[in-house]
Formats: structure tokens, C-alpha cells, sequence
């Protein structure tokens, strides 16, 4: 990262720094112990880029001259949130869904029965890009409002060339009208629509790869996803898409033995994805073959929570292997209707046992590293961009404590500032 850096000169027209002092930070900074605090710190930002972060008495006598001065009275910031795996893009709903869960159903049964993912395709296909946009607004402003400044999203209820194309250009326009990061994820292989069914070779060849050519050719894709499962897609179908992603220098990423071994976790560490997500029934081979590629685990306790799932992901593996640990709130309409990404710390920590550490790291640090983009965003370094989140606590242990409560005071995003 470039070190600390203040123009001699304030040119016509040019933003002068911004001086955040006065303020206890975690840095996250993967060189520092734990959460990297800093108790009497500041933060200056120029260009919409962290020229200084450390200790306010450190601070060069150029900063303090010419900047504009922010007092943050001593609270907390931590680096934007990262939510790094959702499907907000979609119409409709599967409340209906949620009552048969409610009477019994299992997820398995129900998507069986022609619900799950298939059922909101008709819903999401019958709207046009400006519908969808308008539909994940809320959804959006919901994270925005808690201080998330990237959020990661997916296809996948298209299911067809035109409908997958569409949800993309949808994600790309959320941060034309919002001050948020928006990845997106090519997921064309997340269910086999009706008329492909028990052909998923021939949905593969037939939408799935012409979908990612188009949607690459556009510029629509950053990583490839796919479900690898018995209701979905096996190891060597989702091979195919991921070959292809490989050819066109794509990044992928993989929902993985959420509900059975598969295999699909060690699939995407031989292809050294950025991601595997879910992970219940991940066994320890599959831990180490994830943490010796680099691979970060995604756990979705909003997930595992809304269908009543027994089996744990095996996070005490995934530590003794030295995997990397993300979080996210895998929004989406049937499965993890949750847009909250302080709530997944809290469930994280109370489903999954996740220490208050790995929560917050969890939703910033490795959530960045989970979608490429550690280099940019996720901690407080020199050089990066100025994402970050102020917080109204005395203790970092209240993000992860509290319930249904959001004491963000304000975040900044780009080296603009955010207020609720």
C-alpha cells in the first residue's frame, strides 16, 4: 500500500484532506494483532483514499494545516461492512414457502415440489431491469444503513440467457443510485428450470455457458458462482462452468455442501476459488484443501437458521486448517430473507460460535478477501479506499451483542461521508 502521502500544493478546484481525529479504531490490519486497535486515533482521507491512519499524535504537521477536521468524540470506526454473498436482486416473495416450512415441509421437499429457487424465476422474469432495481432498493438501503460500503450480487433466477443478463445489468445499476460497491456473480448454474429438468447437461450447454459469454462480453461479471448439490448441480457439471469461467479469466466461487458432501468445496479450492459458502458438511479435507488454496469459508447463519438446519459448518476445523472466515447474510427471498449484516454477526456468534474477533473480521476484512478485494477495501491501511463505519458504542462487542438494534452513527464511503 502506498504510505502516507499530502499534496504541498491545494490546486483550483481540488478537495482538500479530511481529518477524522479523536477516535478509537479498528484497523483490521492483517499486519497487527487482533482487531489492530488503535485507542487515540484518527483517519485522514483525500482523493476518497486513506492518506494516514494510526495514532493522532503521529499525524504530519501537513494534514492537520490544510484539512477540514472531523471530532468523532472518541468513538468507534471499523472499515465498512462487507456483505459478501447475496441474491437481493429478484421480484416476488416465497412467504408461502416459509408457512410449508412452518407445517413441516423440508427445503429439499419443497424445492422438489417445483418451489425454491424455481419459484422465483417467474416472479424475478416478469420484471424489467428498472423493476428489479426498484424491487432490491430497500433491500439495499436496509445494509447501506448499517454501514455496508460493498456488497456482493448474485444471478441465478433468470435461468434463461436474457433473464440472467438482465438481473446483472439490474446490480450494476444499484451503485449508479447508491453510494455502495456493488460485485457481482454470474450464478446461471443455480437451478435447472422446468424445461430442462433431468437435462442439466443440456442446461448447462445451452444456457448457462452462452449466458456467461454474454454476460463477460458486457462486462456484467466479476466471479462465476454455481450450487453444487444433489437438488442442484453435481462436481463435474459444475466443472464445465467453471472451465469456461477459467478460459475467460474469471474468478469463482461456489455454494458448497450446504445440505451433503459433495465434494464441492475441495472442487473450488483445485480451481483456487475465491469462495465456498454454506459449508455444513464440510470434513476436514475439504477445510485444508480450502485454506491451502486460499479459499475463504462464507458461513450464512441466515441460512442455516431460516430452514431449521441441524448440522453446524464445522468452524473449529476450519480454524485448525488456518481457512480464512467470512460472513454474509446470503439475502435472498426463500432461504435467508435477512438484510441485516449486524444480525449475522449476532446469529454467527450465537448459531455457530464465532468469537466477537472472527465476527467483525468476518464481515469486513475476510468478507473483502472472499470477493477479491482485499487490496481495495475491507481494512484501515494507507493507500486503501476511505470506507468505514462510525460507531455510537462503548465496546466493539456491542455490534455483535445487540439484536435488532443498529448504533451506526454515520459511515463514510469513498471519502464521503454517510449519515443515517
Amino acid at each position: 500500500m502506498n504510505g502516507n502521502k499530502f499534496s504541498s500544493e491545494e490546486g483550483p478546484g481540488d478537495v482538500p484532506p479530511h481529518l477524522w481525529r479523536n477516535a478509537r479504531l479498528a484497523t483490521l490490519d492483517p499486519q497487527k494483532r487482533g482487531l489492530g486497535i488503535v485507542d487515540k486515533g484518527a483517519i485522514v482521507t483525500e482523493g476518497g483514499r486513506i492518506r494516514f491512519v494510526g495514532p493522532e499524535a503521529e499525524l504530519p504537521v501537513s494534514a492537520i494545516e490544510r484539512a477540514e477536521i472531523t471530532d468523532l468524540e472518541g468513538r468507534w470506526v471499523t472499515p465498512g461492512l462487507v456483505d459478501c454473498h447475496t441474491h437481493i436482486v429478484y421480484g416476488g416473495n416465497r412467504a408461502r414457502e416459509f408457512e410449508m416450512r412452518l407445517e413441516g415441509a423440508t427445503y429439499e421437499e419443497i424445492a422438489r415440489a417445483g418451489g425454491g429457487i424455481v419459484s422465483s424465476v417467474k416472479a424475478t422474469n416478469a420484471l424489467s431491469v428498472e423493476g428489479l432495481v426498484e424491487a432490491a432498493l430497500p433491500r439495499l438501503d436496509t445494509l447501506i444503513c448499517e454501514g455496508v460500503t460493498t456488497i456482493e450480487v448474485k444471478s441465478g433466477y433468470g435461468l434463461n440467457v436474457g433473464g440472467e443478463l438482465k438481473m446483472l445489468r439490474a446490480a450494476r445499476q444499484l451503485e449508479r443510485v447508491r453510494p455502495v460497491r456493488v460485485v457481482t456473480s454470474y450464478l446461471g448454474a443455480h437451478a435447472t428450470p422446468v424445461e430442462y429438468k433431468g437435462r442439466n447437461g443440456d442446461y448447462i450447454t445451452d444456457v448457462v455457458i452462452p449466458g456467461l459469454e454474454y454476460a463477460h462480453a458486457e462486462g456484467l461479471v466479476d466471479a462465476v458462482d454455481g450450487f453444487c448439490e444433489g437438488i442442484a448441480f453435481s462436481t463435474a457439471e459444475i466443472a464445465r462452468v467453471f472451465d469456461k469461467a477459467e478460459a475467460l479469466g474469471l474468478p469463482v466461487k461456489l455454494h458448497a455442501e450446504q445440505l451433503s458432501n459433495l465434494g464441492g468445496a475441495k472442487l473450488a479450492a483445485s480451481y483456487d476459488a475465491l469462495s465456498a459458502d454454506h459449508l455444513e458438511y464440510l470434513d476436514a479435507e475439504g477445510a485444508a484443501a480450502m485454506a491451502a488454496a486460499g479459499t475463504v469459508a462464507v458461513l450464512l447463519p441466515g441460512a442455516f437458521y431460516a430452514i431449521n438446519e441441524k448440522q453446524k459448518p464445522p468452524v473449529q476445523a476450519l480454524r485448525e486448517a488456518g481457512t480464512w472466515i467470512a460472513i454474509a447474510t446470503d439475502c435472498n427471498p426463500g432461504t435467508s430473507p435477512l438484510t441485516s449484516l449486524l444480525l449475522t454477526m449476532n446469529m454467527s456468534a450465537t448459531l455457530f460460535g464465532l468469537t466477537v474477533e472472527e465476527c467483525i473480521a468476518g464481515a469486513t476484512r475476510e468478507g473483502a478477501r472472499a470477493l477479491g478485494l482485499l487490496d481495495e477495501t475491507g481494512t484501515l491501511e494507507n493507500g486503501k479506499c476511505a470506507d468505514f463505519a462510525i460507531w455510537d458504542v462503548e465496546s466493539l462487542a456491542e455490534l455483535v451483542y445487540r439484536i435488532g438494534f443498529n448504533p451506526l452513527h454515520a459511515h463514510v464511503f469513498k471519502g464521503e461521508r454517510i449519515d443515517r
